[in-house]
């Protein structure tokens, strides 16, 4: 069962309504977005802001191939991916999307933050940050924020941020701050971090967790909240 909303049926727009089937077959707002090629943010939007009507047919085809036995959310994409048109204004022309672009100046200087909903949707905004950095072969590294009890190595622990100056942010919320790499220690391969994102299907948190676990870092059951990434250039 779909999680119940503030809107009744009856208010939600087609593109929420079509959601909601899908999430009584047992597919989450994440693999939704995975279908439609886009990020969760938006599928919430469906609810709270009734967007969503250029998905509308690509939805309906879904939900077709679902009731027909195909049920694996990259096979549903390839069946929607014709079906995506782009929304038009009111004179009927095409409109356009808003992009960000990936700000990297020419030092290799970048920096992108991924806050709470990003992190629940895999950071996807910092996917092209890292993408571009590794293009440069430039350096990154990256700052983790999470529930102190997270952690497996104590606040300020040379075994965890060797070198790094930087003191750890202990937050109100008993969540703490903790950087990984800087320009002074070398940092990591932008190129290898890039490979890690791809091999976890484009989830910058879920590559920035596995590298938490296999170097000990952090507790099986720990959540990242907050991500921030920073590239520059190699000497």
């Amino acid at each position: 069962m779909p999680p119940q909303h503030r809107n009744t049926a009856a208010e939600l727009n087609e593109a929420a309504q079509l959601s909601d089937q899908l999430r009584a077959a047992g597919y989450t707002k994440r693999d939704i977005a995975h279908i439609i090629n886009r990020d969760a943010s938006l599928v919430s939007q469906f609810y709270t802001r009734h967007k969503g009507a250029a998905f509308v047919p690509a939805l309906r085809h879904v939900i077709t191939a679902v009731h027909a036995g195909i049920t694996d959310p990259t096979e549903l994409a390839a069946l929607a991916a014709p079906h995506i048109t782009r929304r038009t204004t009111a004179a009927g022309t095409r409109a356009r999307v808003r992009t960000k672009a990936v700000l990297i100046t020419p030092t290799g200087t970048g920096t992108g933050r991924a806050g709470a909903q990003a992190i629940a949707s895999g950071a996807a905004r910092l996917r092209p940050l890292i993408a571009e950095a590794a293009r440069q072969r430039l350096r990154l590294a990256f700052t983790v924020r999470m529930p102190k009890s997270g952690f497996t190595l104590v606040s300020g622990s040379r075994a965890d941020s060797p070198g790094i100056r930087r003191d750890v942010v202990q937050r109100a919320d008993h969540t703490e701050e903790r950087s990984y790499g800087s320009a002074t220690t070398g940092g990591f391969d932008a190129a290898d971090f890039a490979q890690r994102v791809d091999a976890e299907g484009g989830d910058v948190t879920a590559a920035v967790r596995q590298w938490l676990m296999e170097t000990g870092r952090i507790h099986p059951e720990a959540h990242i909240t907050h991500l921030e990434i920073r590239t520059w250039r190699p000497r």
